[in-house]
């Protein structure tokens, strides 16, 4: 049974860092993409940031550029978000996604299965 879930979400002052984990089991992960998604209150789910199935290719939100980071351990099952330089407007829930079509994108149509989620939240 395919299961994804966050952790790594908190409380954080602006300007500070925190790195998301996303765990995944029951799936032959390291041949999909995976993504990171967030949804603030009374805003849209939008996406952050996504990494190929190899690593070799990722995407980012222009919001996040320059300050977000995705990675991929296959080996561990475990996709990476470091974030850093974080604003008060990077308080959301965060979401891990991955899919088993081959698609890649910053999309939420492009994914199939999505974990729980974790709650950051940037303030002083």
């Amino acid at each position: 049974q395919l299961q994804i879930v966050e952790s790594g979400g908190g409380l954080v002052q602006p300007g500070g860092s925190l790195r998301l984990s996303c765990a995944v089991s029951g799936f032959t992960f390291n041949y999909y993409a995976v993504g990171w998604f967030r949804q603030a209150p009374g805003k849209e789910r939008e996406g952050v940031s996504c990494i190929s199935s190899t690593g070799h290719t990722t995407d980012y939100a222009d919001s996040v550029k320059g300050r977000f980071t995705i990675s991929r351990d296959n080996a561990k099952n475990t996709v990476y978000l470091q974030m850093n330089s974080l604003k008060p407007e990077d308080t959301a829930v965060y979401y891990c996604a991955t899919e088993q079509r081959g698609r890649y994108g910053l999309s939420e149509n492009e994914y199939d299965y999505w974990g729980q989620g974790t709650q950051v939240t940037v303030s002083s």
